[in-house]
């Protein structure tokens, strides 16, 4: 199959699906194991929701959610090239740059506010790649659901922590 779902006779190219997950679960995980100390320490003190799940299952979501995202990029980065696959790298690209930094702007600098501000506009992003992914391949957009709905989940957790620590 190719990128779109129909058949095609391009081949997977292991080596470059295998680098582009672990490229992608090693990226996001820089941000999680930085900031481990104040997980640890301030966010340990933090009141919280009574839905906050528990901090050891952060470590292995994310981690599926990466190797999605690394899988679906490489089916972007596989598809034929197009204005429409330039753009959904250029989305993909900036969604996980916002992704990265939001770590670092609740755990490290602690400003949950702001925190907020950059979920949201991560969590449209994310909307927004998987629009432009599934303009280039529906399985790559798919692929991101999962995703959203955790980021979803996040937001609420991020506004729900501001709410109750303002």
């Amino acid at each position: 199959m190719d990128t779109t779902g129909n058949v095609s006779s391009k081949k997977v190219n292991w080596f470059y699906l295998l680098l582009f997950v672990t490229v992608t679960v090693l990226m996001g995980s820089i941000s999680g194991i930085a900031n481990v100390g104040n997980i640890t320490t301030w966010y340990a003190d933090l009141e919280k929701p009574s839905f906050n799940p528990p901090n050891s299952l952060f470590g292995p979501v994310w981690s599926v959610l990466y190797a999605l995202m690394g899988l679906g990029f490489y089916l972007i980065w596989n598809a034929p090239k197009s204005a429409r696959r330039k753009r959904a790298i250029q989305v993909f690209a900036v969604q996980f740059v916002l992704n990265f930094c939001w770590s670092f702007i609740f755990f490290h600098f602690h400003l949950i506010g702001l925190a907020v501000v950059e979920i949201v506009v991560l969590l449209g992003m994310i909307i927004w790649m998987i629009v432009c992914f599934k303009a280039v391949s529906k399985w790559a957009a798919y692929l991101q659901i999962p995703y959203l709905l955790w980021v979803g989940f996040a937001t609420l957790l991020n506004i729900s922590i501001w709410w109750l620590n303002s």
